[in-house]
């Protein structure tokens, strides 16, 4: 299928590793030009090299989201060709946080990181976007800011936060054709993610392989009705078709590539 992103141009906000860099990797491969963000240069350069080395056209963009100057930085950086594409991908989580421990300065920061972040590209990028007639802004969030755990409280607050900036930016932005909307995200197997399962599966008794500790971590920890844990490219694809035009009818939605993921 070709979704006709020759001539789009993509800024993905976190995209110097796991699943940003994936989702620009993607995006770059179905022809769009992309911006690769980080605020480690060299992590985001390493990106954007083996894009271009794959023959895409990619930029590189630094700077810190969770501060104004930063944002302003991002949107200088990426200056140029008009952004067409903005994905707010940026984001922290924390699995060892609780609601004993995670104090309120916690809970601020990771707002600001994973929430106030998408409004400062939103409020930089998309205006252009309203005036050329055009755009698609997408939020990553994740399935548990619908189906929280007692753990890390603080992070699946900011994806239903997430998940409800996308239905009310949609609203903002009705017959303008621009879209918004969020991908939620069950468990994806990017590389932190999988170190982080695999010592806690041997920490457990699960198992010393991959092969071993992943089906008890999809019981324990993500458990859907497919049974396994998704790849990157899984959900890279998705977001990649809600940044073409071919997905014009579809605005103010949260889509879940998650597996069937339910409460155990």
């Amino acid at each position: 299928m070709d979704l006709q992103l020759n001539g789009k141009r993509a800024l993905v906000t976190g995209s110097s590793s796991g699943l940003g860099a994936e989702i620009a990797r993607v995006l770059a491969a179905e022809g769009a030009a992309v911006v690769v963000h980080g605020r480690d240069e060299a992590r985001a350069t390493a990106v954007a090299k083996a894009i271009r080395a794959d023959g895409g056209d990619v930029t590189v963009a630094i700077g810190d989201l969770a501060t104004d100057a930063g944002a302003d930085a991002v949107r200088t950086a990426s200056a140029g060709t008009p952004v067409d594409i903005l994905v707010n991908n940026l984001g922290v989580y924390d699995p060892t946080a609780a609601w004993p421990t995670t104090a309120p300065a916690e809970w601020a920061a990771i707002y600001n990181t994973n929430v106030v972040s998408s409004v400062r590209t939103i409020q930089r990028f998309v205006p252009d976007m309203r005036a050329r007639g055009w755009g698609r802004v997408i939020q990553i969030s994740s399935v548990l800011g619908h189906l929280p755990a007692a753990s890390q409280p603080h992070y699946a607050a900011t994806n239903a936060a997430r998940d409800n900036l996308a239905v009310s930016l949609a609203r903002e932005l009705k017959h303008s054709g621009v879209t918004s909307n969020a991908v939620a995200a069950g468990g994806i197997l990017t590389p932190s993610a999988q170190a982080y399962v695999l010592d806690l599966g041997r920490r457990n008794g699960w198992g010393e392989t991959w092969e071993e500790v992943e089906p008890r971590a999809i019981s324990a920890l993500s458990p859907n009705d497919v049974g396994r844990i998704g790849r990157p490219r899984q959900y890279a694809d998705l977001v990649a078709f809600l940044a073409s035009p071919l997905s014009g009818y579809i605005t103010g939605a949260t889509l879940r590539a998650d597996g069937g993921w339910h409460d155990a």
